[in-house]
């Protein structure tokens, strides 16, 4: 609501319902908060491959021939995805009629599909070898792999659709199960699964030992690497079946009746309800005072965050390890080690997120929403300018030799790995504050809800296109490296926090409740 000192007070929670309409949905029998837990798991499954994803993709991917510049164009269908597929995912769900559900059809679905993703990135090298590749010993041959890159690249965007399938009804499953526990109950719930499922992929994906566990992954198409790679995909596999499985069978929905109020056209017909993506688009002229100013400081911010999230393990292999994917074997040893260790960063990373996500509403209480969000904008210009500083520490103790990448200064992988740990806490308030603001701007507006969280993804997906259509190019031009692309996400960090101080609008401390949101 609003206040006379011209401050909005702020008490954010989820949506019960989902969006759905006028339609009619019988009321839910109370459920008990352990069963509520169980409903949940399936975050925990689907955020397992996410971080497998984000770890070991876009470097495996390199040994395969695809370029470091090349390898940013494949992130395209991560904000493909969350422009189209969620927003029309979401409103198909809200008003489905199946007898299983509004949300469990899409949520089964989606499962299978990241299901069949995976074990297609994972065998991709395999595949690649009957359709044409050389049948050459991989540890011979070091060349690229065309048809095993293809399809790779065909079930990463698979992958990547799958995620955005599930992810808004399962978001939308806790919502309506919450009940007397209330959506803060269930929230918290799901991003609790999203951090254990972060924490259990990033494990899997810094262990060196799945070839050796399961030695008949290794083929003269797939070494170690891809090995390991492989195994901790298989896994993805059965972990997230059985969390599909569990919140199956305890997510129990009543079916959704439809929407018997729709206006009436002139000929007879029933007026059908907007759906899709242009829906959001239409939407941009009925946006409440003040969301303009706050899509504009996200779109800085995603800028600022998402050439990190491309290439924070290529990064580790390449400038702090010296290793190369496409070199000899010992430059390729060193830069899956690097990969390795910055699997192990981003472990850390996620657990200082998840605890960070325990202080995101205290301080907004105790300093006010803007001032956190905007300095967490400068704590990432601060952390991205260092990467360059460490490189050229690394770089600088670096002869030439492969042994010196393979025995690198242990102070050097400290210092980074205690980045990556640092860069939890901002990245907490980035996964909640946006949205909480978004939320209480739309909630003073008396509804629209659904609105202003489209139009806010569109604000996160279109950086997401722009860098990932820039930074490999971008890097390229300047030496191959990630500094590149760092350095120009150091700049729109710093943007988007002067920016932010002046136009984000004031909320009110007093009644903060923040929404976290975690995964993409």
């Amino acid at each position: 609501m609003a206040r006379g000192d011209g401050e909005l007070e702020l008490s954010v929670g989820i949506g019960a319902g989902g969006g759905g309409g006028a339609g009619v949905v019988e009321p839910l029998a109370p459920i008990s908060l352990g069963r509520l837990i169980l409903a949940g798991m399936v975050a925990g499954g689907v955020q397992y491959g996410w971080a497998l994803q984000l770890s070991l993709l876009t470097p495996y991917v390199q040994t395969l021939g695809l370029s470091h510049a090349l390898t940013s164009f494949m992130w395209l269908c991560g904000p493909i995805a969350g422009l189209v597929v969620q927003p029309c995912v979401g409103l198909y769900s809200d008003r489905c009629t199946s007898r299983w559900g509004r949300r469990r059809p899409f949520i089964l679905t989606g499962c299978v599909l990241i299901c069949v993703a995976v074990v297609i990135v994972g065998f991709s090298s395999d595949i690649g070898r009957v359709l044409g590749d050389t049948k050459e010993d991989c540890s011979v041959y070091h060349g690229p792999r065309w048809h095993a890159a293809i399809v790779y690249v065909l079930g990463f965007w698979l992958l990547d659709f799958s995620n955005n399938t599930v992810q808004g009804p399962a978001r939308a499953l806790m919502a309506d199960l919450s009940g007397r526990h209330g959506p803060s109950a269930a929230n918290s719930i799901f991003c609790s699964w999203m951090a254990l499922g972060n924490i259990l992929g990033y494990s899997s994906g810094s262990t060196n030992n799945w070839h050796k566990w399961l030695p008949f992954l290794k083929t003269k198409a797939c070494c170690e690497a891809c090995a390991n790679l492989k195994g901790a995909f298989l896994v993805a596999v059965l972990f997230l079946a059985l969390a599909l499985t569990v919140s199956l069978i305890f997510a129990k929905e009543v079916p959704y009746k439809g929407n018997e109020n729709l206006p009436i056209k002139a000929n007879g017909q029933v007026e059908s309800e907007p759906t899709g993506p242009l829906a959001v688009f239409k939407g941009f002229k009925n946006l409440p005072p003040g969301m303009p100013s706050v899509l504009l400081v996200t779109g800085l911010t995603w800028l600022s965050w998402f050439p990190f999230i491309l290439y924070d393990t290529d990064w580790m292999g390449r400038e702090i390890y010296h290793g190369d994917p496409k070199g000899n074997d010992a430059q390729i040893a060193a830069f899956n080690q690097g990969v390795r260790i910055g699997a192990f960063g981003l472990l850390l990373n996620s657990i200082v997120l998840g605890f960070s996500s325990f202080l995101i509403e205290p301080m907004c209480r105790k300093l006010g929403p803007r001032i956190v969000w905007v300095s967490s904008n400068f704590l990432v210009c601060f952390a991205m300018a260092a990467t360059a500083l460490i490189s050229y520490w690394s770089l600088k103790d670096f002869h030439g030799y492969v042994q010196d990448a393979i025995t690198a200064n242990k102070d050097i992988k400290a210092v980074s790995l205690l980045l990556f740990a640092f860069l939890g806490l901002p990245l907490a308030i980035l996964y909640s504050v946006p949205f909480a603001v978004t939320a209480q701007l739309a909630a003073t507006k008396g509804g629209g809800q659904g609105l202003c969280t489209g139009v806010l993804n569109i604000s996160i997906v279109l950086p997401q296109v722009i860098i990932a259509l820039g930074a490999g190019p971008w890097d390229e031009l300047f030496g191959k490296g990630n500094i590149p692309a760092f350095g120009v996400a150091s700049g729109f960090a710093l943007i988007g926090g002067v920016v932010g101080l002046f136009l984000l609008p004031k909320i009110s401390k007093r009644q903060f409740r923040a929404v976290s949101v975690g995964g993409h």
